[in-house]
């Protein structure tokens, strides 16, 4: 009971007895993102886990940069794996870097584990075959004249194929691949690994990753558990859902726990 909370603001001051923190993550700056929210969180000694871009595009590094440059807009259906994520949707080559709803969902991976894990944490795992046995299709047109990168490009985009076979040197044709040349090359369009640098940052990246403790709330109303009548809800909290109207539907949903119990 009581007014527990007051507030200085460009709009006066004021008083209340609930305060609800509904100020959301860094994500998108220009449309007023700050960190006012963990700021607060601060303030009364609740933990915050370190804020990171989530949802975000992948940076690649120079020398892989320079191979795919003029890939920007070319984009194919396609698996990314990374730590335990597993998505399947389309990846999109950028000026910068890679894209695309499988690398925006996969990001929140990637970033999540530390550079240079043992276990292959900086690395994403495409699979650039993701209807079929690329060993058995490939099995089955070794025989073709073709050059490799032309027999992919029945599968993939050619500029991309071209790009790919270039940089391993893989110019032939397939009928003059060695049964394992064309077991290597199966295994790497089942798992073509790449090393991202970075991420494009807040700027493009549609969520927060990070953000209040969630152990530090109560589950049902979002109170926070050693100070009565403060909330947070939605994207400062340490919450990311997968694209797809997720992090909408936290959004409101935690608002709506929280407005029931004030």
């Amino acid at each position: 009971g009581g007014e527990r909370y007051r507030l200085e603001t460009s709009m006066g001051e004021f008083s209340c007895t609930n305060l609800v923190i509904a100020t959301g993550g860094l994500s998108i700056p220009k449309i007023g993102a700050t960190p006012l929210g963990y700021r607060i969180a601060a303030q009364f000694h609740i933990p915050v886990i370190a804020p990171k871009p989530a949802l975000v595009p992948l940076t690649l590094p120079p020398e892989e940069l320079d191979i795919y440059k003029e890939l920007a807009g070319t984009a194919f259906d396609a698996v990314a794996e990374c730590g335990t994520g597993r998505f399947r949707e389309n990846l999109l080559f950028t000026h910068r870097g890679l894209s695309g709803p499988v690398i925006l969902q996969v990001s929140s991976y990637w970033q999540a584990r530390d550079y240079g894990d043992k276990d292959g944490g900086s690395q994403v795992h495409i699979n650039l075959f993701p209807n079929e046995d690329v060993g058995a299709w490939l099995g089955a047109h070794a025989r073709s004249k073709a050059l490799l990168s032309n027999l992919l490009a029945e599968r993939l985009p050619r500029r991309f194929t071209h790009a790919w076979c270039e940089q391993r040197g893989w110019n032939s044709p397939v009928n003059q691949l060695s049964p394992k040349q064309l077991e290597q090359i199966a295994a790497q369009l089942a798992n073509w690994a790449i090393t991202p640098n970075g991420t494009q940052g807040y700027a493009k990246a549609e969520v927060t990753l990070g953000g209040v403790d969630t152990r530090a709330l109560s589950s049902k109303t979002l109170e926070a558990r050693d100070q009565p009548g403060l909330y947070f809800i939605g994207e400062v909290v340490d919450v990311t859902g997968h694209l797809g109207g997720y992090n909408f539907q936290w959004a409101w949903a935690s608002g709506y726990a929280a407005g029931q119990a004030v």
